[in-house]
């Protein structure tokens, strides 16, 4: 058994009825399909390697201590694993619909909290993956590497055979409710001596200048929770749009070799005008204003990948909506980019969550649902970009073409954005609150047109260099 978090405890104490913590994605292939049986034999050879598949939560009683991932004894793989066909002529929109509708159905938190549907009837013979797992359960970099255990690096590699019958696993006993009450106090009573150890620590010659970091990140982290936002904030309701956007990856390095900046640079510069395209269309005065988004940042280290969980901490960036030149924005975005990640503002936030370890189960969960339940404007949005894979991968010798991001709304966000890169493409999955953001398409036309812009701005030599590095 495995204790949940503080990050992943507080996904599951924010879930609403009108709001699920759902993360997941649309993964598109060339066909021709594989039937249901052959889809459920390769997502079964997960199960060995990711046992939280086989997983659920259990709460402690009173909520005495965080709660626990514990074996289903109920579990089946069919449960979790469906079909669905979209009927003629079976386009990407249509995809898309179907796909928000089922990523954003609430997870049964008595059961292992994840989904997966094959999805068949695409245009051009093709067909998809929808894939959805709650936020307490993984975050995007582990959840990387879930679809890399799913997939094959060449089409010829012949699909893992089931190590074991899944009729031969046997749960672990579900602990008994005075079990998990007795071990909660004990580990309650362990949390001074875990203190003391952690000021030892802190005391020590080579924690000292990363633990000034931590203060100066502190310091900065409040500063900017007194932030006023452009009116995007407020209640949700239960439904969600998501829309798509595509880049070529060598157009967007491109932008950054010639204009300087990173990859991330350039796609929060297309975020911003994106949501000064949104802003304008409403009427609302952007001159020489920003809108904050949190950037989740991985704090996973690389003997952890693989392992499911939540290992993150975040920066705020300020986009410059106000900026009407595309250019300008960019080199805003990656000069203060450059100075969150350089001045231990995202270990500030660090900080907090590990303070919230040492903290009674109870008194924790008490105060995340207080901050759920009371009005967010630290932030108006949330911004992640998680690089994929950049070779073809292929399901049952299928290649896959196009990999969507879908990002959960949360307390008064009305929309968040998810970037993914695969194979030399660059995708936007922006989500949106359907009833409160009627117009999420101006936003998703506004990120393209920005982007656009920014690869315009750069001359094509560059452009074909970075084309012929990127090819040999």
């Amino acid at each position: 058994m495995q204790r949940l978090s503080p990050l992943d405890v507080s996904f599951l104490h924010l879930e609403r009825d009108i709001q699920q913590l759902n993360v997941g994605s649309a993964l598109v292939f060339e066909g021709p399909p594989p039937t249901y049986d052959e889809f459920c034999r390769a997502i079964e050879v997960l199960l060995p390697a990711f046992p939280r598949y086989r997983q659920h939560v259990r709460r402690v009683p009173l909520d005495l201590g965080r709660p626990l991932w514990v074996d289903d004894p109920h579990f089946r793989l069919r449960d979790h694993v469906g079909h669905r066909r979209l009927r003629a002529p079976g386009t990407d929109d249509a995809l898309r619909t179907l796909a928000v509708r089922l990523i954003s159905q609430p997870l049964d938190l008595d059961r292992p909290l994840w989904r997966s549907w094959l999805v068949t009837g695409l245009s051009g013979g093709r067909f998809a993956l929808v894939n959805t797992n709650h936020h307490a359960m993984i975050d995007g970099i582990s959840g990387a590497d879930i679809i890399s255990v799913l997939l094959t690096t060449s089409p010829e590699t012949p699909a893992p055979s089931t190590p074991r019958s899944p009729d031969r696993w046997t749960p672990e006993p579900e602990p008994t409710a005075a079990h998990l009450v007795t071990d909660a106090v004990v580990e309650l009573g362990s949390s001074p001596v875990r203190a003391v150890q952690g000021l030892a620590h802190a005391l020590s010659p080579a924690a000292l200048t990363e633990s000034l970091a931590e203060v100066v990140g502190m310091a900065r982290f409040g500063e900017q929770l007194t932030h006023l936002e452009l009116g995007l904030n407020g209640p949700i309701g239960p439904r969600r749009d998501w829309r798509w956007v595509r880049a070529d990856l060598d157009e967007v390095k491109a932008v950054k070799r010639h204009h300087g900046g990173t990859v991330n640079d350039v796609v929060l510069a297309a975020i911003a005008g994106g949501f000064r395209a949104l802003l304008l269309s409403r009427g609302q005065r952007v001159d020489g204003r920003t809108l904050r988004s949190m950037v989740p940042v991985s704090t996973r280290h690389t003997d952890e990948r693989g392992t499911l969980g939540n290992r993150v901490s975040a920066v705020f960036a300020d986009l410059p909506v106000g900026e009407a030149d595309p250019l300008a924005r960019l080199h805003a975005v990656s000069a203060q980019l450059h100075t969150l990640k350089t001045g231990g503002t995202a270990l500030g936030v660090n900080a907090l969550l590990s303070a919230a370890d040492l903290l009674p189960g109870s008194l924790y969960a008490l105060g995340v649902k207080a901050w759920a339940h009371s009005p967010q404007r630290i932030f108006s949005t949330v911004t992640t970009n998680v690089p994929g894979p950049q070779v073809p991968l292929y399901l049952l010798g299928r290649r896959m073409t196009d990999m969507y991001p879908y990002i959960p709304l949360g307390a008064d966000l009305r929309i968040t954005i998810g970037i993914a890169s695969y194979a030399g493409g660059l995708a936007w999955g922006v989500t949106g609150d359907h009833d409160s953001v009627p117009d999420l398409r101006v936003l998703s036309d506004g990120i393209d047109h920005s982007v656009t812009e920014l690869i315009a701005l750069t001359p094509p030599s560059t452009r074909s260099e970075v084309r012929h590095a990127g090819h040999r």
